[in-house]
């Protein structure tokens, strides 16, 4: 199992503490840096100014919004980032949520499913250099009638194939993942449950492809807080206001992919109440209704002999690729937990 480190969004007061981490995650010999974006800082300039002051570790969009690019963009930001990079560029895409697409994009955010799969097929002929050209229900290029011919692609991406990741968390939307994807971003992942809320539904839909699940990167990310095993709950405490905001107040009342993973995780009262005071203004109370087992469950915690044994039960669920995102106080908290997330990697013994 590799390591990752996900820097999340930039521009929070923290710029040159992040490119601190993604260095220090570069020079232990970590796998791959991810930058996300949602409505403030875009995620290719992030990995761009990242991969210029790294050496060997891969820089990966979690994620590109599908809303916010063409996929043609999209190809050719893949492309100029890889060929950067020198060859070290992984493209995560997903349809982001309703109140963005919809209030910040101006997209309609309908038929997530099948506008991700148009979306998937021409970036992938975009990339390869093919002369462009597609019609479908959601995009038809060239557009008809007009004065518009099927292009190709002018750079040359580092490598011929640029790995393509999936943001999902629905059943539908991660079988459609294992069957057009090369990898899953996957959020609130609990080894317990793997199984049946993920690695199930990406199977399936690798076998509809004809494939299996080898080669297939199922990458996960946690929230990482290393500290003595007896401080657990408060370490926990640390994550409330994160996971209340993503149980209880992401997306919409009747479209909250995280509510729903909670509830198929067995946390279906819980995750109603979250949400009902959360969207109430009551974001102190939703956060203080989140039980301690479901953010132990869904984060890093404690020693590390105890992040150590959690790790082990993340490969033996399917996990491949282990992101994590360290929590800390200071610039310090945040490298010495790095260097603790290599050390129980290598004590599970999967380095």
């Amino acid at each position: 199992m590799r390591l990752g480190i996900n820097l999340g969004y930039w521009g929070a007061g923290m710029d040159s503490d992040n490119l601190a981490v993604a260095q220090e995650a570069d020079r232990l010999g970590y796998s791959v840096c991810w930058a996300a974006e949602a409505y403030g800082s875009d995620a290719a300039t992030v990995l761009s100014w990242v991969a210029a002051q790294t050496e060997r570790i891969d820089i990966g969009s979690a994620i590109f919004q599908i809303p916010a690019r063409t996929p043609a963009m999209t190809a050719m930001t893949a492309a100029t980032l890889d060929s950067l990079s020198g060859g070290r560029f992984r493209l995560g895409l997903g349809v982001s949520g309703p109140q963005v697409s919809e209030g910040w994009y101006g997209v309609k955010f309908d038929k997530p499913l099948a506008r991700t799969r148009e979306y998937v097929d021409i970036v992938r002929k975009a990339m390869s250099r093919e002369r462009l050209s597609y019609e479908g229900e959601h995009w038809t290029l060239p557009l008809p009638g007009g004065p518009g011919k099927p292009l190709k692609l002018t750079v040359h991406p580092e490598r011929e194939y640029i790995p393509l990741y999936i943001a999902a968390i629905g059943p539908k939307n991660l079988q459609q993942t294992g069957e057009i994807a090369d990898g899953a971003l996957l959020i609130f992942p609990s080894a317990d449950h793997l199984e049946e809320t993920a690695i199930a539904h990406l199977r399936a839909g690798r076998e509809k492809a004809g494939k299996t699940l080898d080669g297939f990167d199922v990458c996960p990310t946690l929230p990482l807080a290393v500290g003595a095993d007896k401080d657990v709950s408060a370490l926990a405490d640390m994550f409330r206001p994160y996971t209340a905001l993503y149980v209880g107040g992401m997306g919409s009342p009747k479209q909250n992919f995280y509510n729903q993973l909670a509830q198929r995780m067995g946390y279906g009262e819980e995750a109603a109440e979250i949400q009902e005071k959360y969207l109430s203004g009551d974001k102190e109370g939703a956060a203080a209704a989140i039980p301690e087992r479901l953010i132990d469950q869904t984060t890093l915690l404690g020693s590390v002999e105890r992040i150590a044994d959690r790790m082990q039960a993340y490969a033996a669920a399917g996990v491949t690729t282990l992101t994590l995102a360290p929590a800390g106080f200071s610039l310090e908290d945040r490298l010495a937990s790095l260097r603790a997330g290599t050390e129980a990697l290598e004590r599970a013994g999967l380095a």
